[in-house]
C-alpha cells in the first residue's frame, strides 16, 4: 500500500496557497512538510492540523493506493 497526498497539493492550488502558507496556517513543521512532499508517513495531529487549517476531511488530503495501481498511473 502507498500514501499519495496529491490531493492536498491539488487542494492548495485550488485554494490559491502554497507550502510555505499551509505551514504557517496548520502550524506544522517544515520536517512534516518535507514528508508530505515524500509522500511518507506523518502522525494523524499533523493530518488533523491540515484539516482544521484547509477546512476538510482526511480524504480530501490524502489516499491509499495500490502500489500496483499507482505504478500504472505514473506510467500514463
Amino acid at each position: 500500500m502507498v500514501i499519495s497526498y496529491n490531493k492536498l497539493w491539488k487542494l492548495l492550488i485550488d485554494k490559491n496557497m502554497k507550502k510555505m502558507d499551509l505551514r504557517n496556517a496548520a502550524g506544522i513543521s517544515t520536517n512534516a512538510l518535507a514528508k508530505l512532499g515524500k509522500n511518507k508517513n506523518v502522525n494523524t495531529g499533523i493530518l488533523e492540523k491540515i484539516c482544521l487549517a484547509l477546512d476538510c476531511q482526511v480524504e480530501d488530503i490524502m489516499e491509499i493506493t495500490d502500489s500496483k495501481d499507482s505504478i500504472k498511473r505514473e506510467e500514463k
